[in-house]
C-alpha cells in the first residue's frame, strides 16, 4: 500500500495522522469502551488540555469517526461516541497499541543497542 505517491497533502496521510496522533489514538481507544461526556473523557485520557481534546474530537468528528450528541438540556450535556467507521478504526488502533505493549521489551532493547552503538 502506498499513500498517493508519498504526496504530503494526500487525504489518506491526513486521516492516518488524525487516527494515530497522540490524543487521537487515546480518544479512539477510550471510546471503544463506551460513550463519554467531555469531562469524563478528559479524566479518562489524562494530561490532555481542554483545547487539545476539543480539537482532537472536532477532527475525528469531521473525519466521521466520532459522533457528538448535544442534548438540549440545562446544564448542557454532550456525549461523544464512535461511529461504525470510528469503531472499525479504533479496533485497528487498539491492536497496534496492544502489539506495542507486548513488544516494548524488544523495542527498549533495540533502543539501548542503537544508543550504545552511536556512543
Amino acid at each position: 500500500m502506498r499513500l498517493a505517491g508519498g504526496d504530503a497533502m494526500c487525504p489518506q496521510r491526513g486521516a492516518l495522522e488524525h487516527l494515530t496522533s497522540r490524543w487521537g489514538t487515546l480518544v479512539l481507544i477510550a471510546l471503544l469502551d463506551r460513550p463519554y461526556r467531555f469531562s469524563e473523557l478528559r479524566r479518562e485520557i489524562g494530561r490532555v488540555s481542554e483545547k487539545m481534546l476539543t480539537q482532537t474530537l472536532q477532527t475525528l468528528e469531521r473525519d466521521g469517526m466520532v459522533h457528538r450528541d448535544a442534548k438540549p438540556v440545562i446544564p448542557p450535556r454532550v456525549d461523544y461516541s464512535l461511529t461504525d467507521l470510528g469503531r472499525e478504526a479504533a479496533e485497528q488502533v487498539r491492536a497496534l497499541a496492544c502489539w506495542t505493549d507486548l513488544r516494548m521489551a524488544a523495542i527498549e532493547k533495540a533502543r539501548q543497542e542503537y544508543d550504545a552503538a552511536k556512543a
